[in-house]
């Protein structure tokens, strides 16, 4: 038995072309059928309709869908041929000429209105593009090198033996997966809640987004740590929430700032295990007073524990949602700082009336999560591989930030650090005479990527400093970049109080 050849094997498993291109032909009419199904496909061609190299469907198919007879179609083909519109391929087909040269006089693109009433702004997301030459201190990123991908690949298989649905799934989520995240936040997070109060999102960001259609109308109040999360301040703003900046010292939020009363917020968003981007917590006395005031306004607390399962030197200190006794916390997770963000997983624990609300706006938006990938996640906790990796993680990263606050040490007393007790950035902070911005300029010029503080304010900044993100580098690549950026960071603060100074010359 002969191996078909290549190119008979390719042409045989090409895709059938479209006919969504096929015209609507007017029989009995002036112009003959050919003539019309040359006209018709020449547009398509000269508009971009059928783009060079792509495949025409067959005469015989062209026929049919026509209904006209294939004679027809083969002499408008081979007037197409004639003008160099389309090539024929003994044995693969008919296509658009690679080559020719379009006139000028083909369909123009249709005009589309930059101010049209249905347009309103959006929010320019913050992306840092992908794939960068610069030495990068990026906020919120993990180490995806020291992934266990013999594990991951195992719990993917785990799930790929298990039939794929035949429908949608639960929108809540796969059972097997909110068992597993609901009997870990019970382990880790003190968060003893039925399984069935979990919704499974697309990442956290869409928790939020959920959060904010379930329970504001435009012009809704949302009490929002100042500085705060750029992307969910976003995201309430999208929803027509007005955000109502609250001061964040080393105690985290300041709770006694919260007015009282029906006009004050509707929603405090916070994140009080590692506040973002300070990196403080929230005193335990502050936790137990925000609950209070949430109960008494009739408020709800988002609590968003982006990183808490990396902490380093300080105690544990509970959850708002474990303390919580009156309904009044929900709670936003994700996997995207364990794991990666490319996962797109993130889940809610929310009051039953509100995570009813949550499941059908999942609904509207998506249906589900991906259910192969809820699967694999599922098997990754089950068989405990989630939790070792936090463990690994944990050790590697209390390495990368104290590399990182040795290669920064020589800047205090003139900078101070927050942050460095949990999570996977920092923030070193100046006195009010020190540039930011400008720092970032020369940092850049050095190959070295760092955020401004101020990029997280609301108002005008409170603080002059930085965000380090150290998780996504290298040990190696901390210390030798902390130092060059700590070299940076002295000769500007030298020029900030010492202005008559000249800088002398850094590496």
């Amino acid at each position: 038995m002969t191996t078909p050849s290549k190119d008979r094997h390719s042409t045989r498993r090409m895709p059938r072309p479209a006919v969504d291109f096929l015209p609507q032909l007017q029989r009995g009419g002036k112009v003959s059928l050919e003539q019309q199904l040359v006209l018709s496909l020449r547009e398509a061609i000269v508009s971009g309709r059928l783009r060079p190299g792509m495949r025409l469907p067959s005469s015989r198919r062209l026929a049919a869908e026509l209904q006209v007879n294939r004679n027809t179609v083969i002499k408008a083909l081979e007037q197409l041929i004639s003008e160099d519109y389309v090539i024929g391929k003994i044995g693969s087909g008919t296509f658009v000429n690679k080559g020719i040269k379009l006139p000028f006089h083909g369909t123009a693109s249709p005009s589309y209105p930059e101010n049209a009433r249905w347009l309103h702004a959006i929010p320019e997301p913050l992306v840092t593009p992908p794939q960068s030459p610069l030495r990068e201190f990026r906020v919120c990123q993990p180490s995806t090198a020291a992934f266990p991908q013999a594990l991951w690949r195992k719990a993917w298989g785990s799930a790929l033996r298990q039939p794929l649905p035949d429908d949608y799934s639960v929108v809540a989520g796969e059972p097997e997966l909110r068992v597993a995240i609901a009997e870990y936040l019970g382990r880790t997070r003190g968060l003893f809640r039925p399984w069935e109060d979990v919704l499974v999102s697309c990442g956290a960001l869409q928790a939020i987004h959920l959060i904010a259609q379930a329970t504001l109308l435009s012009g809704a109040t949302v009490a929002f740590e100042e500085p705060g999360y750029l992307l969910a301040r976003q995201a309430f703003e999208s929803h027509g929430a007005r955000i109502m900046p609250i001061p964040v010292d080393t105690d985290g939020m300041r709770v006694d700032m919260l007015p009282e009363g029906p006009s004050g917020p509707l929603l405090v968003y916070v994140t009080p295990s590692h506040q973002f981007p300070l990196g403080v917590r929230l005193s335990l006395s502050r936790r137990l007073a925000l609950l209070e005031w949430a109960t008494r306004n009739d408020a709800l607390i988002v609590e968003d524990d982006y990183d808490s399962e990396f902490r380093y030197d300080a105690p544990p200190l509970p959850s708002l949602a474990s303390l919580d006794k009156a309904g009044r916390v929900v709670y936003v997770g994700t996997f995207s700082k364990v794991i990666s963000p490319c996962l797109r997983v993130g889940y809610v624990l929310a009051p039953p009336p509100l995570r009813d609300r949550l499941e059908r706006l999942k609904c509207l938006s998506d249906y589900h999560t991906s259910v192969p990938l809820q699967l694999a996640l599922a098997a990754f906790m089950k068989e405990g591989f989630f939790e070792q990796h936090i463990s690994r993680m944990r050790r590697l990263y209390a390495e990368k930030r104290f590399v990182l606050a040795q290669a920064l040490a020589s800047l205090k007393p003139d900078a101070s650090f927050l942050g460095l007790e949990a999570g996977l950035h920092m923030c070193i902070t100046f006195g009010g005479d020190v540039d930011a911005h400008q720092l970032v300029q020369k940092s850049l010029k050095h190959g070295i990527l760092v955020t401004p503080l101020s990029q997280y304010y609301l108002g005008s900044s409170a603080l002059q400093g930085l965000v380090l993100g150290y998780g996504g580098l290298e040990v190696h690549e901390i210390e030798q970049t902390g130092r060059q950026l700590a070299s940076i960071i002295s000769v500007c603060i030298s020029q900030a109080y010492h202005p008559e100074k000249r800088p002398g010359e850094h590496s």
